[in-house]
């Protein structure tokens, strides 16, 4: 049975992609039918529309009774975005990925900021919903402030336009009748729901046959999965020379991985931390960003050894992984 579990996990992964893609188009579409400014729409809705795989499986594992699926997912994501998504994009780019410091500094400050927040209140042993709607309401916050600070909600809101033109190849000519975004955005949903149901009963019973908690299961497998897109966004970005495009991309999700997904997932039930996950997960994801975004601020750049770091601190992560959580 077990092989049949991971070719049902791999099936649901590539169907939920679609379905995220169909929803992405959808969730555009009908912005631009009802006219939404172009900022709204790149910072806001184009953000939490790519998140769909990583926040319907968060928080239908929530609803299922399977909370540390989905904190293992979001603490596993962040680690995968960073160290093989970014590392990658920096090793195959041409040459050093250069970026806008000041909108490293501000956006790699509160990325820092709310994964010290994480930490420090899962420190109790849960995570309850009043700290998930504390998460939501720093998203919101967020928001406005990319949205009110214009240099900053600008260069979000370009680099995700691009991205979606550029990575998704989204075009404008099919959002232009209502019917049809509508039929995306409703298809895309359906879709994206039913198949994180058949990557949670996959999950599951993998973790089951295999006797290892759900939470490894979490930050190693689903949150593999579920970072693909991350991961092909950025190599497409970076062998495109549009580099700073991937990053953007990759701290975005960070951030959304913390407060929506996390926020949303404890809101929904709220979530049991492990020991291991307090005193290793969370202080392996807070090395990895920390070193992520020193490698971005010095000299306003990624290059190639710096990203090659990055990838050995992932490789590192996860044979501990396996061994303080599986062996």
């Amino acid at each position: 049975m077990i092989p049949i579990y991971f070719i049902v996990l791999i099936l649901a992964f590539v169907l939920m992609f679609k379905s995220a893609d169909f929803f992405i188009e959808g969730s555009v579409g009908l912005a631009q039918v009802f006219d939404l400014p172009k900022l709204v729409v790149g910072i806001v809705l184009v953000g939490l529309a790519t998140t769909a795989p990583e926040l319907a499986v968060s928080v239908q594992s929530a609803y299922l009774g399977h909370p540390e699926i989905a904190l293992g997912n979001a603490i596993g994501s962040v680690i995968v975005d960073d160290g093989v998504a970014l590392a990658l994009a920096g090793l195959l780019a041409a040459g050093p990925i250069f970026v806008n410091c000041r909108l490293i500094r501000f956006v790699g400050a509160f990325l820092l900021g709310i994964d010290l927040a994480a930490f420090l209140l899962a420190l109790n042993g849960t995570i309850g919903r009043l700290e998930g709607l504390i998460f939501l309401v720093l998203l919101v916050v967020y928001y406005i402030i990319l949205i009110k600070n214009r240099d900053i909600g600008e260069t979000f809101a370009a680099e995700e336009e691009k991205l979606l033109k550029d990575i998704k190849k989204v075009r404008s000519t099919r959002h232009q009748q209502l019917k049809k975004s509508s039929f995306y955005f409703g298809g895309g949903i359906i879709g994206v729901l039913l198949t994180s149901r058949l990557v949670i009963w996959s999950a599951t019973n993998i973790a089951r046959s295999f006797s290892i908690s759900e939470t490894v299961i979490g930050l190693t497998i689903i949150a593999i999965g579920t970072s693909l897109p991350e991961i092909s966004t950025c190599i497409v970005a970076a062998r495109k020379g549009e580099g700073e495009i991937a990053i953007g991309d990759i701290i975005g999700a960070d951030i959304l991985n913390i407060l929506w997904i996390i926020g949303a997932s404890a809101l929904v039930n709220p979530i049991d931390v492990e020991l291991k996950v307090i005193y290793f997960s969370f202080p392996a994801m807070l090395i990895i960003v920390t070193t992520m975004l020193l490698s971005l601020n010095i000299g306003c750049r990624l290059t190639k050894p710096r990203s090659a770091l990055l990838l050995g601190l992932y490789v590192i992560y996860f044979f501990l992984v396996m061994k303080f959580f599986v062996f």
